[in-house]
């Protein structure tokens, strides 16, 4: 399948920042203008230092700086991460913008919306085409693809592992309409339904209770042997009742600005 988005396609790369020495009050001012921020990145001469958000600063007396109101922990990205990494860390941690940094500058800041938007603008039929063209080189047998909704209950995974808090985002998208179709390979006439692509989205649709989906076939003119379906066999993998859900700590392109700073 096609490699995932990476943070920098989809972050804002013209960043509002605010000076640790700047005041309470004169901050003020910039929130809800016609840049959208609620908060800003604190930075001193392009370098990090912490976060400051609307809360703290309708808190603190206008003539406060903000070094004394702002997060010094606040977490930030690397700009080669991939969004859906990315997108686990804003669920998880509950935040709205994730700073990113390279060398320890500011480079960008990537919001809940920019991650919607990568999800809304993956090319779902180019990745159904590719998987194809894979799938005929390999067995000579011709393809049709086909657009239907595919009972939960019928599916085989091929991935025996998902990340839990990339569940969250992923139920994000299903209770608002955003997901993408899934990719599912039929290699037995209806009766070998093989998950291709969408493992998140279909244990997020799980837990919604959902049960079924839309998606997009690939039919073979003929049953065919996957090497998919041989790993799947190897991984005691028959439903999606078999995949396991992993608490994962930090993903090791975030960092804190205190860790830049050390």
């Amino acid at each position: 399948m096609d490699s995932e988005p990476q943070v920098a396609a989809y972050m804002t790369q013209s960043v509002t920042t605010v000076d640790p020495t700047d005041t309470v009050g004169a901050v003020r001012e910039q929130i809800g203008g016609n840049d959208g921020h609620n908060g800003f990145p604190v930075t001193r001469d392009g370098h990090v230092e912490g976060f400051v958000t609307g809360r703290d600063l309708l808190a603190a007396d206008p003539e406060t700086t903000v070094a004394a109101v702002m997060s010094e922990e606040t977490i930030v990205a690397d700009p080669e991460m991939a969004v859906t990494d990315a997108a686990r860390v804003i669920v998880r941690s509950d935040i709205q913008k994730l700073p990113v940094v390279d060398d320890g500058e500011l480079v960008g800041i990537l919001s809940n919306t920019d991650v919607i938007r990568s999800q809304i603008e993956r090319a779902t039929p180019e990745k159904v085409a590719k998987l194809s063209r894979t799938l005929t080189e390999l067995h000579g047998v011709e393809l049709t693809q086909e657009r239907r909704q595919v009972s939960l209950a019928e599916l085989v995974p091929t991935q025996a592992e998902v990340y839990g808090d990339e569940l969250d985002g992923r139920r994000y998208e299903l209770e608002r309409g955003l997901a993408e179709p899934l990719v599912v390979i039929d290699a037995g006439g209806g009766e070998e339904m093989y998950l291709a692509d969408g493992h998140h989205r279909v244990l997020a649709a799980d837990r919604l209770g959902i049960d079924e989906m839309d998606s997009y076939v690939i039919v073979p003119a003929e049953p065919l042997e996957l090497g998919m379906a041989q790993t799947a066999a190897e991984q005691g993998l028959s439903s999606i009742e078999d995949v396991t859900v992993i608490e994962q700590d930090r993903h090791p392109l975030v960092e804190t600005t205190t860790q830049l700073q050390g």
